[in-house]
């Protein structure tokens, strides 16, 4: 129940005795204006409840053991419960796992330690309909204070759309990426290769008679075969296709082998027990959210080694990317922190989590987890 803090406030005056003497007894509040204090007080409680159920945003309240109070229009069509039938319910009726389980936990956490996970923040997490269906939703907790207890006050955006364009948006990127990639090499290593050669006869041709041209001439050549080089490593970046044939953990450990070749960082992969990952789309994104992290250590962080691993965590699979650059600045200048975003985006589409922090010792780590329930392979990578 939410309560709304408008009252009528009256002052005692003295009053005059017959005698013409002050006295000192208040005078008793009239009939009409105890009825016009309560009249204030109910209209101020119909301009709340209003409010509250005309909003486009789900608003749901909850006492401190975690049981809804209130639930208002907005929230029954978002959820397709009626506020009957959730009223003094657990709130936790309307979340996914693992925050379904451990909801109780959070809360008492938080009113234990004063530590907040999303109280007074706000995040984009995953709700569950009336008929068990998942969808994502940005939310936002507020804390209530009341003379005698306290309540907290969620509300909530179903970005179910927002996601779905976000969605077309990646695949449209990622189908441009892969078309750059094959443009890069069937066509640009083709002609460089091209390149290479006729470089090669030139300088034959030129030996006999002019020894340092053929020399430079050869250099030239040296020069093209290192950029089909270059160009073939970042084609195979753009459209990775030892993802797609070999799976997630080979295409991470030629990451890691390509990162050290173009760049001449240290960069090795880690996975103790072989992943088997059978959703293509998720493992996809989770390679992009890889090679961001990577081209962010070594462009932003200027870091000289960088660790990436790969394991399966019960029924979810975990990926670590960890470097020794100079970390992440408090706030990012304008225009940049948009691979941040676009990580988030990306780990978002598969219902897994981001973390971002910095390293004790120096550097960034970007873990992300991302449901798997595909099973283990044996022997590992390393």
């Amino acid at each position: 129940m939410i309560f709304d803090s408008t009252i009528g406030i009256g002052f005692n005056q003295p009053i005059a005795n017959n005698s013409g003497v002050a006295g000192m007894k208040p005078k008793p509040k009239s009939a009409t204006a105890k009825q016009s204090s309560q009249a204030a007080l109910r209209d101020g409680e119909e301009r709340l409840r209003a409010i509250l159920e005309t909003a486009v945003e789900g608003i749901i309240t909850i006492n401190e053991r975690g049981l809804i109070e209130s639930f208002n229009r907005a929230s029954e069509n978002i959820f397709g419960y009626a506020a009957a039938e959730v009223i003094g319910k657990n709130v936790s009726v309307l979340m996914a796992t693992p925050h379904r389980e451990q909801h109780d936990t959070y809360l008492q956490n938080y009113q234990e330690t004063g530590h907040a996970k999303i109280i007074g923040i706000g995040r984009e997490t995953f709700a569950r309909r009336k008929d068990g269906t998942l969808f994502p939703m940005d939310l936002s907790v507020s804390e209530v204070q009341l003379s005698d207890r306290r309540l907290f006050t969620g509300f909530i955006r179903d970005i179910t759309e927002r996601k779905r364009l976000e969605k077309e948006n990646l695949e449209i990127s990622e189908r441009e990426q892969r078309r750059i990639g094959q443009d890069l090499h069937d066509g640009l290593c083709q002609h460089l290769a091209g390149i290479e050669m006729l470089s090669q006869v030139l300088a034959k041709k030129l030996a006999p008679r002019e020894k340092a041209a053929s020399v430079r001439a050869a250099e030239i050549a040296g020069a093209v075969r290192e950029a089909i080089s270059q160009t073939r490593l970042l084609a195979r970046g753009l459209s990775p296709v030892t993802l797609e044939s070999e799976g997630l953990m080979s295409a991470l450990a030629e990451l890691a082998l390509n990162t050290e070749k173009m760049f001449r960082v240290r960069c090795n992969f880690d996975c103790p027990q072989a992943v088997k990952f059978d959703d293509h789309a998720a493992a996809t994104h989770l390679f992009r959210i890889a090679q961001e992290a990577v081209s962010n250590a070594i462009k932003h962080g200027k870091a000289k080694a960088i660790s990436i691993q790969l394991e399966q965590q019960a029924r979810q699979v975990r990926l670590c990317i960890s470097d020794n650059g100079v970390g992440f600045p408090e706030i990012f200048p304008h225009g940049q922190g948009m691979g941040l975003r676009i990580m988030q985006s990306r780990i978002g589409m598969v219902g897994g989590t981001l973390l971002v922090e910095r390293n004790r010792g120096g550097g960034v780590r970007v873990t992300s987890t991302a449901p798997n329930n595909s099973g283990r392979c044996h022997g590992g990578h390393q």
